[in-house]
């Protein structure tokens, strides 16, 4: 796949997993063919120019022809086909309707908040006012504030093409899933109870659900294209923040952004675009970083994942006591050691190639089995080189059970046998159920929102084939921003919003076991940023015990509420 795919495929393949490991397909949804004479009609984006040739001589258009043909992805099976045939007509309502709003109090710190919970869509539309999407949210804002004093926090997640029931009903909302305490599936049928770890103490709250997840559509296929690409999800939530702030006059509020892994690199081009619009944040969280895909990407071209997962990889080996005891009696220090070597000595080796020496190479082995937990004739077949997918299989080989990409702290036998080679992940199957349950429970009987659409927790639930993602980058004009067969990278567009505007500030949250975004990868992506080092002390990081959804975890929950709520008292009182 690595050679006939180009990048950018397998790459959508590993960050959609996020997604659709938590949301496997649901029933197609519904739409209507509106009367012709009233249908929302759109105007496909013009097609990007084909890059320059070469002087047009015969064997280098000939060498030209047949690097496309390998760079071209296979047909798509053919049910795919079939689902994107019949998407090309989908079209849905896109009449405004007025949000529904709902009051109701909580106590949270010994405080009793009221508050307002206002749920609804609002409209994207482009320059005519023709409207060519609407996008879900839930508002949840402090009653009696004066907005002028009140914070505004926007949050998602990511994907792409996953829904924000996520943070929502696990960590942001006022009413949260009920989950046992490390954050394992309850027994059905599943509960909603107050949070104790809202922010909503400090911030009022807008989630957010991307175009085509959630109760957020498209006008038609035409316009989902439109927005199912970096660049015009970036465009899509920018034009909702604003349209937001506008009809509900929050322009004098303080603003941050909150996003948990897709959405960290949603928040980077958000706050680059907006910044060049006159909208600027006073903090942005990143929970589950990443803004530079090449440090995820694991491929033959592409070494720079194997050391920036290695730490993440020994933290899951020691939960699971697959350790050595004098590496596991003290994993503070391990954890530094571990980070040390990879970056210091696993690294170096690992770009020598096959220039190793024969001793070097076992040495290397050695220390890689020994800080993985994983047997050594592993680590030799795997060329020195541990992706996630055989770190999930081999870790727990011998109890025949794989380890949670999302978290590693999952454990489960893999439904196909324990060499399956697909993308389960115990972690997405624990909160699927429980979180899509109580959702729909609560959006209908608590917020009174109550429609026949389906509420969709992945765009992939529109059918086999329907969601696609461009990655093309959003900063064309930056050197390399061009070349769209390369990794995406926003970590420019953070650095941007951080230059034009030096006081806002950034909180890195990161899980100790998740092998989706690797702590010391978004260590990596911000020590390279390029910004002074006054802007770095803008920076802070704060790490859990937990995986990518850290708030899975009730300690680590408890700790991430305190986290945020000191970032947001802080990063605007004390400007």
């Amino acid at each position: 796949m690595r050679t006939a795919l180009p990048i950018v495929a397998s790459l959508a393949i590993l960050l959609a997993a996020s997604a659709t490991a938590q949301q496997p397909e649901s029933p197609r949804e519904r739409v209507r063919n509106p009367n012709p004479s009233t249908q929302q009609t759109s105007t496909e984006a013009p097609p990007q120019a084909a890059p320059p040739q070469a002087p047009s001589q015969e064997r280098e258009q000939q060498q030209q022809e047949q690097q496309r043909r390998e760079l071209t992805p296979p047909p798509a099976p053919e049910g795919e086909r079939a689902g994107q045939g019949a998407a090309a007509n989908y079209h849905w309502d896109m009449k405004e309707v007025p949000p529904v709003q709902t009051h109701h109090t909580i106590n949270v710190n010994g405080r009793t908040l009221r508050y307002t919970a206002t749920a609804g869509r609002l409209p994207i539309k482009d320059p005519t006012g023709k409207i060519e999407a609407e996008m879900f949210f839930v508002a949840y804002t402090l009653d009696g504030a004066d907005p002028a004093k009140r914070p505004l926090t926007f949050s998602y997640n990511g994907g792409p093409g996953s829904a924000s029931i996520w943070l929502h009903m696990g960590a942001l909302g006022p009413r949260t899933v009920v989950l046992q305490p490390e954050g394992w599936m309850p027994e059905a049928p599943y509960r909603l109870h107050d949070n104790p770890y809202t922010p909503l103490d400090a911030t009022d709250i807008v989630m957010i659900d991307a175009i085509g997840t959630g109760y957020s559509r498209p006008a038609d296929m035409q316009q989902a294209k439109k927005f199912w690409g970096l660049q015009g999800d970036i465009e899509s939530f920018g034009e909702f923040i604003r349209m937001y702030i506008s009809r509900y006059e929050r322009w004098s509020s303080p603003l941050y952004l909150l996003g948990e892994s897709y959405g960290t690199t949603r928040s980077a081009g958000v706050a680059g675009y907006l910044s060049d619009k006159g909208i600027n944040f006073n903090g942005i969280c990143l929970l589950s970083m990443v803004l530079n895909f090449e440090s995820l990407e694991f491929a033959a071209i592409n070494d720079v994942p194997y050391p920036l997962i290695l730490p993440t990889m020994t933290m899951i080996a020691s939960y699971h006591h697959k350790l050595a005891p004098n590496l596991a009696q003290d994993m503070n220090k391990t954890r530094q050691e571990v980070s040390d070597f990879a970056m210091n000595q696993y690294w170096p080796a690992l770009n020598k190639g096959d220039s190793l020496s024969p001793e070097e190479r076992s040495a290397m082995i050695d220390k890689v089995a020994e800080y993985t937990g994983l047997p050594r004739n592993v680590v030799q077949m795997a060329n020195m080189r541990i992706d996630v997918g055989t770190f999930m299989r081999w870790l727990l080989a011998d109890q025949q059970k794989i380890v949670g990409r999302l978290d590693g702290r999952y454990t489960s036998p893999a439904p196909n046998g324990a060499l399956e080679n697909g993308r389960f992940d115990p972690a997405s199957a624990a909160t699927q159920g429980p979180f899509t349950a109580v959702f729909n429970d609560y959006i209908r009987r608590e917020l009174n929102y109550k429609v026949d659409m389906p509420y969709y927790t992945s765009a992939r639930d529109l059918g086999p084939g329907v969601f696609t993602w461009n990655w093309a980058r959003p900063n064309p004009g930056f050197p390399g921003g061009g070349f769209e067969m390369g990794y995406a990278d926003v970590a420019t567009s953070l650095r941007s919003a951080m230059i034009k505007d030096p006081s806002l500030k950034i909180l890195v949250m990161e899980g100790d076991y998740d092998m989706a975004t690797p702590f010391l990868a978004a260590q990596y992506t911000m020590n390279h940023l390029a910004v002074t080092p006054d802007m770095h002390k803008n920076i802070s990081f704060t790490y859990y015990a937990s995986g990518h959804m850290v708030y899975l975890d009730q300690t680590a929950h408890d700790k991430m509420h305190k986290d945020y709520t000191n970032f947001v008292n802080g990063a605007w009182t004390n400007r």
